[in-house]
C-alpha cells in the first residue's frame, strides 16, 4: 500500500478486512485475545544485524515511508506486549483482587495469549496512583505492567541481540484518570538531570525540562507496599545489565512500549533509564528504544532535548484521528523531523508562546512519528480510534 505524506508524517490510510476469507484479514482480535495473526510473521523473519536501525539508530531514516517489512512486524510484535499487559490486569472491580496481576509471573505471556515470544518475565510493575474516595476507586495502587527478558537462544540470534522488554497497559482506575487531568508541567528534581548543555545554555528559566504533573506522580509515588515505579525500573534494569551485560554476552538492548497512559510512562521510563546510565558513566549501556501506541505529549521542548541528548529513541505511532495525541497542552518548540528523512518541521503553537509558557501547557512532541489513518472509523468516536485494536491493525495493515 502507498503511503500518503500528510505535513511531517507518514501517513497510510487503513484497509476494511475481508469478511468472507479468514486468512486474508488484518484484522487483530480483541485485546484479551490470544496472539493475533498479524503478529506472526515477525516471529521468523531474521532482524539479525539490523536491529540497532529498527531501534532507532539512525532516527528510523528510510523505514517509515514506506514502512519497513521488518519494522512493522517488530512494531506488531511489540503491541502483543502490551496487550498482555492488560489481559493480565484484573479489571474486576468487585474483587478482592481488583488492580492486581491476574497471572503469576512465570506463566503470564503465556495466559495472556503470547505462548511462543521467548521471552519470560521477570518482574511485575507497579504504580501508585491519586488517593480517590473509596466509592469511587478502591484500588490507588495498581499492577502496571512487567518486565521481561529474551531467554531463548534461537530468539536472541534472531533478534541479533537479547532484549529486554519493558510494557505499560493503559488508564484502567479512576485513580488513575485523576492523574491524567494534571496536566500542568512539573520541574524535574535537579538529581534527575544532567547538567545544562551548550545547547540549552541562554535558555528562559522555564525551559528547562518539564513534564506533565500528573504521568509523574505516577512514576515517581511510591506505594504501601511497593517502592515507585521509577526505583522498580531502575533497580531490575540495573539487575539485568549486571546479569546480562558485559564481554561474551550478546548485545544487550531495552525497548519500553505502552499504549495511552502506558506510553506516557515508557516515554518517562526511557528518560530515567539513560539519563541514570549517563550520570553513572556506563560506557556500554545498552541501547534504549520507546514505542508508544496513542501516547499523549509527556514533557516540555528541554524535556524532549535532554531525552535524545541521552541517547534515548521514541518512535511514536499515532492515529490521525486520535484526541489522545494532540493534548496536553499545545506543542511548542517542537522542530521534529518529518517521517520521510527531510529537514526540520516547526511547530507553532495556536496562541502566543509567553501565554502558553504562562499556563504552563508549553508541551513538546517527543521523538519521530508514525502517523496512521483510520479513514474508516468514525473520526468523533474517541474511544474506537484510541483503542490499541485499532492501532495493531492499521500497523499490520501497512505495506512496503
Amino acid at each position: 500500500m502507498a503511503a500518503s505524506i500528510s505535513g511531517s508524517c507518514t501517513c497510510y490510510p487503513s484497509i476494511t478486512p475481508a469478511r468472507g476469507n479468514r486468512r486474508s484479514r488484518t484484522v487483530v482480535r480483541s485485546s484479551f485475545a490470544p496472539c493475533s495473526p498479524a503478529s506472526k510473521p515477525s516471529t521468523t523473519l531474521r532482524i539479525g544485524r539490523k536491529w540497532p536501525e529498527l531501534q532507532g539508530a539512525r532516527d528510523w531514516d528510510g523505514l517509515l515511508s514506506p514502512l519497513d517489512g521488518a519494522l512493522r512486524g517488530e512494531l506488531v510484535r511489540y503491541g502483543e506486549f502490551v496487550r498482555a499487559a492488560y489481559a493480565s490486569f484484573d479489571f474486576d472491580g468487585g474483587a478482592p483482587s481488583y488492580g492486581s496481576c491476574r497471572f503469576p509471573s512465570r506463566s503470564l505471556l503465556r495466559r495472556a495469549g503470547l505462548p511462543e515470544t521467548g521471552y519470560q518475565v521477570t518482574r511485575l510493575l507497579h504504580a501508585a496512583s491519586t488517593s480517590a474516595p473509596g466509592w469511587l476507586s478502591p484500588c490507588s495502587s495498581s499492577y502496571i505492567g512487567y518486565v521481561a527478558v529474551c531467554d531463548d537462544e534461537d530468539e536472541i540470534e534472531r533478534l541479533g541481540r537479547r532484549d529486554v522488554v519493558i510494557a505499560y497497559r493503559g488508564t484502567a482506575t479512576c485513580s488513575e484518570w485523576l492523574d491524567n487531568f494534571k496536566s500542568s508541567l512539573t520541574r524535574l528534581p535537579s538529581s534527575s538531570t544532567a547538567a545544562p548543555s551548550s545547547s540549552d545554555a541562554g535558555e528562559e528559566e522555564e525551559e528547562e525540562p518539564m513534564v506533565e504533573s500528573g504521568f509523574w506522580r505516577l512514576f515517581t509515588t511510591p506505594g504501601e507496599a511497593h517502592s515507585s515505579l521509577q526505583q522498580q525500573v531502575r533497580d531490575e534494569v540495573q539487575r539485568i545489565v549486571h546479569e546480562y551485560g558485559g564481554k561474551g554476552m550478546p548485545p544487550l538492548s531495552i525497548t519500553i512500549t505502552g499504549h495511552s497512559l502506558g506510553a506516557a510512562l515508557a516515554v518517562l521510563s526511557a528518560y530515567e533509564i539513560t539519563t541514570a546510565a549517563a550520570q553513572q558513566g556506563v560506557d556500554a549501556a545498552p541501547m534504549v528504544t520507546a514505542v508508544s501506541f496513542g501516547g499523549p505529549r509527556v514533557g516540555n521542548a528541554a524535556f524532549r532535548r535532554r531525552l535524545e541528548e541521552s541517547g534515548g529513541k521514541v518512535l511514536r505511532v499515532v492515529n490521525s484521528n486520535d484526541i489522545v495525541t494532540k493534548v496536553p497542552g499545545f506543542p511548542v518548540g517542537g522542530d521534529e523531523r518529518c517521517s520521510q528523512g527531510g529537514e526540520p518541521a516547526k511547530r507553532k503553537a495556536r496562541v502566543p508562546r509567553w501565554l502558553v509558557s504562562k499556563m504552563g501547557w508549553a508541551y513538546s512532541d517527543v521523538g519521530r512519528e508514525l502517523r496512521l489513518s483510520s479513514r474508516d472509523s468514525a473520526p468523533n468516536n474517541v474511544v474506537a480510534s484510541h483503542g490499541l485494536d485499532l492501532y495493531l491493525q492499521l500497523v499490520a495493515a501497512c505495506t512496503d
